[in-house]
């Protein structure tokens, strides 16, 4: 029988990620059973004696993380998880606390070994380069700096040069900076739920690079000579793994990611994945498919790529924490970086390699000797900027403005294509943009350039589909991105769209 939380309002972590967190408890220990029904939200008001708003938010999180699910009249119920995680508890699983709004306070390992220097389609239109004549740019990628804390970072930068002086010139490590590693394990494992030492990071200038270091350390490794990847999806990882010889294997999505009977039917021994925020549809991967995907994994001696590109930012509830955390040593190769946390002219990336591929990694440093791509400076910046907890808030008030602009966005969709016939919004509630499905007669790359020839920069999905297909249901799919526009031009950039493509309807 499920017992009722104790909840505590004083406390730093929210009441609603308290409620979600003793029910995802619950469920781990086999107290509620797969479709087994939920208090309501008013009884669960009345029982803890507390207001539906935290309760609601309780239950959201929950369908968000994939734990709860709810159908009309019928209230919410639980979802199937994986058999044998039962006695997952909490801290072991994708259940973390909340961040510390006062600023970050993880805890930072006192390992020092390593110090001096561990070897543990349409492009135009997608550019990042300047378009001309674009009045209303809804580009998937760009950033909004205005609240970018340029004097704060300035200083960091100064205290560095002053500390470092002449050694910060010379070669870095090739792995990265002990110090910045550092902090991202640490980072990782509060805001993520990532569990990894210092070792086991990798950084590097840019995602490109990390991933033909990667096809080369599986290729030491051996074994591993085709991936399976998302279809649609990020074009970078097909791209870099066909380039080194490997045979690339499209796998279909369904309403829940990467579509497991395909997988399982594919001779594959690696796959790439972005479970918190599939690129580009936008669902999050419920937890019993996670695991489930963890399971395929060992079942088949293979690795996970979990490509985690943008999941700090999530506007409904907390962000749904990694894959990689979900198991001790779990198979998976999990990247992340710093683009679109702070902004992409730093060069910051990195990956974490399960433990039995770090030698393997070294293996190929030694026999290449290559430098590290990623700016000494910026690295010793960017550590300086964790350790003093300014990232953290950098990323909360981030949060809140892009929070702000993807709403006005899904409003101004509503607004003036909500009338439309077949129209669809996918991916809402996280990342930098949305997916806008219709109907129309006319090929997708047409619409986008008639749209630019109005001054409006969108993108079609088409090119990200890796075996060249498309919709099966004949929808054009367009790229709405949000982060970069301006907040007041983004209601007159969705309506003048949508005058563009009712008139070559």
């Amino acid at each position: 029988m499920m017992q009722l939380p104790k909840l505590d309002e004083h406390d730093s972590v929210p009441v609603y990620i308290q409620l979600s967190d003793h029910i995802k408890r619950e469920i781990f220990r086999g107290e509620l059973v797969e479709h087994s029904r939920l208090p309501s939200v008013r009884k669960w008001a009345e029982l803890l004696g507390i207001s539906t708003t935290p309760v609601e938010a309780a239950y959201q999180q929950l369908i968000a993380e994939g734990y709860v699910y709810s159908e009309p009249r019928r209230g919410y119920r639980v979802r199937a998880v994986v058999e044998g995680y039962h006695d997952m508890l909490l801290g072991k699983s994708d259940i973390h606390t909340a961040e510390n709004e006062k600023g970050v306070n993880y805890a930072r390992t006192n390992n020092k070994q390593g110090q001096a220097g561990s070897t543990v389609v349409s492009p135009d239109l997608l550019s990042l380069r300047p378009v001309t004549n674009v009045t209303y740019d809804f580009h998937m990628s760009h950033n909004d700096f205005s609240l970018f804390p340029y004097m704060k970072w300035q200083q960091y930068a100064n205290r560095v040069w002053r500390e470092e002086s002449r050694g910060l010139l010379f070669y870095g490590n090739p792995q990265g900076e002990w110090g910045l590693r550092n902090e991202i394990a640490a980072y990782l494992g509060q805001f993520r739920g990532v569990r990894c030492i210092p070792e086991q990071i990798v950084i590097g200038a840019e995602q490109h690079l990390l991933m033909s270091l990667l096809t080369q350390t599986l290729l030491r490794k051996g074994g591993v000579r085709s991936i399976a990847v998302e279809n649609p999806g990020y074009r970078l990882l097909p791209g870099t793994f066909r380039n080194y010889g490997y045979e690339i294997i499209p796998i279909s999505l369904d309403s829940e990611g990467i579509n497991l009977d395909e997988l399982d039917q594919a001779d594959v021994s690696l796959a790439g994945v972005s479970p918190s925020h599939q690129f580009p549809m936008g669902m999050p991967m419920p937890i019993s498919r996670r695991l489930a995907l963890l399971d395929w994994a060992e079942r088949s001696g293979a690795y996970l790529i979990e490509d985690d590109y943008d999941g700090e930012f999530r506007y409904s509830g907390r962000p749904i924490s990694s894959m990689q955390g979900l198991r001790e040593n779990a198979p998976v190769i999990y990247m992340g970086g710093f683009s679109q946390v702070l902004a992409p002219a730093f060069c910051v990336h990195y990956m974490v390699l399960p433990k039995e591929l770090v030698p393997h990694f070294g293996e190929v440093y030694r026999t290449v000797l290559f430098e590290q791509s990623a700016s000494r400076l910026h690295q010793r910046t960017l550590e300086l900027f964790m350790r003093e907890g300014e990232l953290g808030k950098h990323i909360r008030k981030m949060r809140n403005l892009y929070k702000r602009k993807h709403d006005l966005t899904v409003q101004a969709i509503q607004q003036h294509f909500g009338d439309q016939p077949g129209i669809e919004l996918k991916g809402e509630h996280a990342g930098f943009h949305l997916v806008l499905r219709l109907i129309n007669p006319n090929p997708a790359d047409n619409m986008v350039a008639k749209a630019l020839e109005m001054g409006i920069r969108v993108a079609s999905t088409e090119y990200l589909w890796a075996d060249g297909s498309a919709p099966a249901d004949g929808k054009r799919e367009f790229i709405i991105g949000f982060a970069g526009i301006e907040a007041e031009n983004i209601e007159p950039g969705i309506a003048a769209l949508a005058r563009v493509w009712e008139t070559i309807c």
